[in-house]
């Protein structure tokens, strides 16, 4: 077994999506880098998020837009989907995706690529298997994973996460989805267009919790005109193993559901609790998370925390910025920090929805005074033209300074369109910086001027 720890100038834990971009950067810098990762390079977003879920999307997309044809004048014939082949599509785009990272990890001079488990001994030496590592900085970018939660009967009964779900090269005869939020509600649209029955149980008492209200209600009857079934309220989940799947009862007193696939998706929690954290003064909340600063550095001096495992926000986006805030800090003499950044995201059903900033609810909670303007998208030529009309986009200004506060973009387009709100909401502009803005028709886009030109009092 090795004694002698080998130095680095730098050792990060975890190849997700902050990881390999930061070993390129410091390598260019001069540093020699140790990269560990103990699974898959690229991280949840081109193993089992971003990269596979949305070629997924795409393909159940194609399906539900065949099935549609004669709405356009087009005769299709019958659709069927062949699952193995969509798959096998998945799999290619998301193989060459991460083959792509390794091989500039494995090529990155100054970069020492390893593959195995790191376990803290020290705040400057780490473990992986009888290697011992040390080195005077540490990044960790180690991701989350799916919850699976303690509810009566689910250890008698076989069910799937986000994970082992890709997987599947056959469509389900009746998938049930357990949880109601993003992840969640794709992974159900995308089975139904696929051609399961889809049920959605969820534990809270409607859909997308953290969204307004209005948002919630109208993500609901998109899944449900697709014909899925979704129950809300189920306070006291209880499963029960049958020869053909399973049942679930969702509350006392409510009837059974019976499935075929089961797919939970109630939430993430970080990779955080097997590197040996107090063995280098690391500390983590209530959740896992590690705690860290504006600049992503823990409670030890040397070491900084990226990605999930942070508690900064889930996304790839978020963890690519973690790794542009560190890099901008250490090596850039550009003191960048997380609290400068607007929170943004979307929620990848068809249509898909673009959110950034607060929403409304929260707006009305702060107590300052607010406006609001709203779009459906049935008044946007662009929508009506490709007979994608469900939907649609709202925002809020603050009424003092002119500055938005927050929007939410339902409807075609909307995961794109909201990045137009969001460059002026970081540029600190007024909104009139959008509503005097010409904009090319037809798109999608134009209509967020005429929204902003119509803005009403937040009751």
């Amino acid at each position: 077994m090795t004694t002698d720890p080998t130095d680095y100038d730098a050792i990060i834990i975890g190849a997700g999506q902050a990881g390999p971009p930061l070993a390129g950067r410091l390598t260019e810098a001069g540093q020699t880098v140790a990269v560990i990762e103990r699974k898959l390079v690229g991280g949840t977003c081109v193993n089992y998020g971003c990269i596979p879920t949305k070629t997924l999307v795409a393909s159940a997309h194609a399906a539900h837009l065949a099935r549609r044809g004669a709405e356009y004048g087009i005769g299709t014939g019958e659709v069927t989907v062949d699952m193995a082949k969509v798959k096998a599509r998945k799999d290619k785009i998301m193989l060459d995706d991460r083959h792509g990272v390794e091989s500039w990890l494995e090529g990155m001079q100054g970069c020492t690529f390893i593959r195995g488990h790191a376990r803290f001994e020290d705040p400057h030496t780490v473990r992986v298997g009888d290697q011992l590592l040390r080195a005077e900085r540490i990044y960790l970018n180690v991701g989350g994973r799916a919850v699976v939660p303690d509810l009566p009967g689910l250890d008698q009964i076989d069910y799937l996460t986000n994970v082992s779900i890709l997987d599947l090269d056959v469509v389900p005869e009746h998938l049930v989805v357990i949880g109601g939020s993003y992840i969640a509600l794709e992974f159900a649209q995308m089975y139904r267009r696929f051609g399961a029955r889809v049920t959605v149980i969820e534990h809270g008492p409607r859909l997308t919790s953290r969204e307004d209200e209005d948002v919630s209600a109208a993500i609901t009857d998109i899944l449900r005109n697709e014909g899925i079934d979704i129950i809300v309220g189920a306070a006291d989940l209880r499963f029960t193993r049958r020869d053909d799947g399973f049942e679930v009862v969702p509350s006392a007193g409510a009837e059974a559901v019976t499935g075929s696939h089961l797919l939970l998706a109630v939430g993430r929690r970080p990779n955080t609790d097997d590197l040996g954290l107090e063995n280098a003064g690391v500390q983590t909340d209530e959740r896992g998370n590690i705690v860290v600063d504006d600049h992503l550095r823990t409670s030890v001096e040397h070491i900084w925390a990226m990605g999930d495992c942070n508690g900064k926000g889930a996304f790839t986006h978020t963890s690519y910025n973690d790794f542009e805030i560190v890099a901008a800090n250490l090596l850039d003499d550009d003191p960048r920090r997380v609290s400068d950044r607007i929170t943004t995201y979307a929620l990848y059903i068809d249509p898909p929805l673009g959110r950034a900033g607060m929403t409304v609810d929260q707006v009305r909670k702060s107590g300052r005074k607010a406006l609001v303007g709203t779009r459906p998208m049935t008044r946007v030529g662009r929508a009506v033209e490709k007979g994608e009309t469900q939907g649609f986009m709202k925002v809020v200004v603050d009424a003092e300074t002119e500055e938005i506060l927050g929007a939410a973009i339902l409807g075609v387009g909307g995961d794109e369109v909201v990045q137009d709100i969001l460059d002026v909401m970081t540029a600190k502009l007024p909104y009139t910086a959008i509503s005097r803005t010409m904009h090319i028709h037809p798109t999608v886009s134009e209509l967020v001027p005429t929204m902003l030109q119509d803005l009403k009092p937040l009751q």
